[in-house]
């Protein structure tokens, strides 16, 4: 029974842990795995409720952090080596740049015969300055010579590392596309809709428009309070938004957001036009209970807070980053503006507001999109495939 030892970069809420935790509950019979990560920042939302509902029990690195620390990263190392001595893995899998970077030293230092890395996004623009950006593809450069196989989640994705950053080659970069259980964003709707409005006291003439993410620079959540505020002073329609996450920049959004009258210096959720919510574990909840999800980021891999909005049958708004049109539907399903148009963003958002048929359309056309294309049925099969081709290249059984 070939045993593949995954390890993610931390157990947060985000498409990381749900792609390692559905396959490793998915894969065939005929696989042994052991989930490992580090832990999440104070700042995030733990992921522990997605791994317990699936049966598992990963094991949690307290060292293995989001932040470079050489201290804590080398304790992180060796606990990795520790864990292939014990286990003795056929194939480590690797998800993500730290996870990446720690994981695939360690195998190739304990020789494991197959070394696979998926790459959930990048680092390669919109994160660091030129000379820490060039030091991160260097790495990952010579990381990728010694892996066997680099998966990308999104053709576009794929074009990026084989063409315009050489990471890895043509032949080596193989695409398969996020996985999640999406049946639970069309359950219980109204209920859920319901639930969400009475918490945030909302009546249902509202048109509620969410962002969701953590609140770092790359997700530009300073936009988005840009076109919150931008959209109240067009639209007649009454319309609340709303910001779900949390992050180091909770409180210079907060600040922003007094500045453009958008939260009173004490929130009210009745008064205010804008709702910091934090994190939401239900999150299946919150798209039930909005109405239009915006994304305004810089940099992204395959949004996986796009793909849930769809599977509830909500109209998304989204600037044009990463594979954002290996997701959605151009113009059918959501509507895709450049990179910081806040002039295309405003004018996409308060076309969806005025028009409850277009939004309802649009909701139904992106349902329909993903329902097949983002299962974990699909994920776990694709990657099943891959690891027979891998293991008979090694003449492993």
């Amino acid at each position: 029974m070939p045993k593949i030892l995954r390890i993610i970069n931390r157990f947060n809420l985000g498409g990381p842990t749900y792609n390692a935790a559905y396959l490793s509950r998915y894969l065939p019979d005929e696989y042994e795995t052991l989930l490992i990560g580090g832990a999440h920042s104070e700042s995030e939302e733990d992921s522990f409720h997605i791994t317990s509902q699936l049966g598992l029990n990963p094991i949690t690195i307290p060292e293995m952090k989001r932040d470079i620390s050489p201290k804590d990263d080398q304790l992180a190392y060796k606990k990795i080596l520790q864990l292939i001595d014990w286990f003795q893995p056929d194939i480590i899998h690797t998800h993500a740049s730290k996870a990446g970077a720690l994981g695939r030293l360690a195998g190739i230092r304990r020789k494991v015969p197959i070394i696979v890395h998926t790459f959930h996004g990048h680092v390669f623009h919109s994160y660091f300055n030129k000379v820490k950006t060039q030091a991160y593809i260097s790495i990952e450069k010579k990381l990728a010579t010694y892996s066997d196989a680099i998966i990308a989640i999104s053709p576009l994705q794929k074009k990026e590392l084989v063409e315009r950053f050489e990471i890895a080659s043509e032949s080596k970069t193989k695409v398969i596309p996020l996985g999640f259980d999406l049946t639970r964003f069309k359950e219980r709707q109204d209920e859920k809709r319901g639930i969400f409005r009475k918490r945030y006291k909302i009546d249902e003439e509202y048109i509620a428009i969410g962002i969701i993410g953590r609140l770092v620079q790359i997700k530009n959540h300073d936009l988005f309070l840009q076109l919150a505020d931008r959209v109240l002073k067009k639209t007649k329609k009454e319309v609340k938004f709303f910001i779900i996450g949390d992050g180091d920049l909770m409180t210079d959004l907060k600040k922003r957001a007094r500045e453009l009258k958008l939260i009173s210096e004490e929130p009210n959720f009745l008064n205010d036009s804008l709702i910091f919510t934090s994190w939401i574990k239900n999150i299946d909840e919150a798209i039930a209970g909005l109405d239009i999800i915006v994304m305004t980021s810089k940099n992204e891999g395959t949004p996986v807070s796009l793909i849930e909005a769809q599977a509830g049958e909500r109209a998304i708004i989204t600037t044009e980053v990463g594979g954002i049109r290996d997701i959605i539907l151009p113009g059918e399903s959501g509507f895709i503006s450049p990179n910081g148009d806040l002039n295309g963003l405003s004018d996409h958002l308060c076309k969806l507001i005025d028009d409850d048929e277009l939004r309802s359309e649009m909701g139904k056309m992106g349902h329909s999109f993903v329902r097949e294309k983002f299962t974990y049925q699909r994920l776990a099969k694709d990657m099943d495939q891959l690891y027979k081709k891998l293991l008979k290249e090694k003449n492993i059984n």
